[in-house]
């Protein structure tokens, strides 16, 4: 359980309410351009309840119909089948969090969020700490990342159309094998071991066989709700921090076996992470709200948990090094209070850190 115990889930939470509020302090997040995408996420929001609810709501017009030909006044059938679908719909397909991961790939706001965000975070760590020496602070993240093309090494732009599918096909995976596993959790006899079953698989690698066995024998006792909610807050936690990440990993190109790895070190902290902001992305129509804020905070956590990258140049043999989190241990051990202080990630040359006043607007980029 060493990188996902539960010293790490709750440094990855604590992470989440500092990064959402040094994000917040953002002058630029309260511009016109941000307001008006704002108002677009707020709208967005208010079309997607509206479209994942049509399903219930067709359901409801037949049952409705189906009432003048049978008396339901004494039955609760009816609101048993609408509570499933919804149920369904929220807690077994995340629905809600489809359209808004979505989002991702047919406007760039959230890349520009993360930027932006990244940028700010430089400059308040600077601006907080220029009585130091210069030497004992880390390098800028956004100055080193904004050097790499968000299309590859190539510089040729893939066509949205390509990520869509992608992505549909991801989400559409994981929904898919969540319905089977839901749908056969109600076959006779072994029905019933259908999601302990689940739940083992799925945290013995993460956890560890002890701890594993523990969350089995804890799922034959409790209702089968619980353990679907349990199961798929961790699958979405995981999903939603990978789609919060794309950013960083759309101008680093690590290699699917390098990826692996850099998660598998940072698995507990990115989960504590994200559970939180996927915790109030369920809240109806400010959800799409929340998951702009929690790119911003991801700019913030990438410079607890990574280091300022190199030039484009030495890109290579600086991610086949630093695909390990070397400072992990140190990290771990600050305590919450000294959370935001320096943290060394290497020397820093004093000529190359600029020191500016907190400003609105771009002057800090």
């Amino acid at each position: 359980m060493s990188n996902f115990d539960p010293d790490a889930i709750l440094r990855g939470v604590q992470l989440t309410a500092v990064g959402a509020n040094t994000a917040l302090r953002n002058p630029r997040l309260f511009t016109t351009d941000h307001y008006r995408q704002a108002a677009l996420a707020v709208s967005i929001g208010i079309a997607v309840s509206l479209l994942v609810s049509i399903p219930v709501h067709l359901v409801k017009a037949l049952i409705w119909c189906f009432g003048f030909f049978v008396d339901l006044t004494q039955s609760t059938w009816d609101n048993d089948v609408i509570d499933t679908l919804k149920f369904i719909e929220n807690s077994v397909l995340q629905a809600p969090f489809f359209f808004m991961s979505l989002m991702r790939y047919i406007t760039p706001t959230l890349d520009n969020v993360f930027m932006d965000s990244l940028a700010w975070v430089d400059q308040t760590y600077y601006h907080k700490h220029k009585a130091q020496d210069p030497k004992d602070l880390r390098q800028p993240f956004y100055q080193n990342l904004n050097q790499y093309s968000v299309h590859g090494p190539t510089g040729e732009k893939k066509k949205p159309s390509v990520a869509i599918k992608a992505f549909v096909y991801r989400f559409g995976r994981k929904a898919g094998i969540s319905l089977a596993v839901y749908v056969l959790s109600f076959l006779p006899y072994v029905g019933q071991f259908v999601l302990p079953a689940a739940s083992f698989y799925t945290f013995q690698n993460a956890v560890g066989t002890k701890p594993a066995v523990f969350i089995f024998a804890s799922s034959l006792a409790l209702p089968k709700r619980y353990i679907i909610v349990f199961l798929q807050t961790y699958f979405s936690s995981r999903s939603l921090m990978r789609e919060l990440l794309e950013p960083y990993f759309a101008r680093l190109r690590y290699t699917p076996e390098q990826k692996r790895r850099w998660f598998k070190d940072r698995e507990g902290v990115l989960f504590g992470f994200a559970m939180g902001f996927f915790t109030l992305l369920k809240i109806p129509l400010v959800g799409v709200l929340i998951y702009g804020i929690a790119e911003a905070s991801t700019a913030y956590l990438i410079t607890k948990i990574t280091e300022p990258p190199p030039a484009p140049a030495q890109s290579k043999e600086w991610m086949d090094e630093h695909v390990r989190w070397k400072n992990k241990h140190e990290f771990m051990a600050i305590p919450f209070a000294l959370l935001d202080e320096p943290f060394p990630h290497g020397p820093k040359p004093v000529e190359s850190i600029r020191v500016t006043e907190p400003l609105p607007g771009k002057e800090f980029l």
